[in-house]
């Protein structure tokens, strides 16, 4: 396989996998062309490496920078604007997670607490609801914790060890 070929393979996998977490298929392969780039990028190199429209690109671009996956980079002697990615692949990981967690975990977990918190009128429907969404909201809630713990870590022989089971 030659470099172009592995090249947009990997871009069009990285973009297929974005679902997984939690970003369209345009930002995953942004972040992709720029994450295997050895220089920042401009709008413009991005929109025609991926052959995507400058407002599908800027819009993109704009949430990968929220996320806090994608930084703006001054080039000298250039008045384009340029886009740079995280490069290492457990920051870029640790980026990702805190994220999702901000985004997705907390307010299910903000919801879960707000729902077994209810008043136990005593009826069996009731108790039910509040015993099985108190259970959700703890494990929920302990998960969130270990995540944001082992992602807080930078790498050190206990991230090391942890992240082998996985494995």
């Amino acid at each position: 396989m030659e470099y172009k070929e592995a090249k947009d393979k990997f871009i069009s996998t990285w973009g297929s996998l974005g679902s997984l977490w939690g970003i369209n298929k345009a930002m995953a392969q942004i972040q992709a062309l720029l994450f295997i780039s050895t220089k920042p990028l401009s709008m413009e190199d991005i929109m025609e490496e991926l052959k995507i429209s400058r407002g599908n690109t800027s819009m993109n671009l704009r949430q990968l920078m929220d996320w806090g996956i994608v930084t703006k980079t001054l080039v000298a002697g250039e008045r384009k604007e340029f886009f740079t990615t995280e490069k290492d692949v457990q920051e870029l990981a640790r980026i990702v997670a805190k994220e999702r967690s901000r985004r997705e975990i907390k307010p299910v977990i903000k919801v879960l607490e707000e729902v077994s918190s209810i008043k136990n009128d005593g009826s069996e429907k009731t108790k039910e609801l509040i015993k099985q969404t108190k259970a959700l909201h703890e494990l929920t809630e302990t998960m969130d914790v270990m995540i944001n713990k082992l992602v807080d870590q930078k790498q050190n022989w206990i991230t090391k060890s942890v992240l082998k089971l996985f494995k």
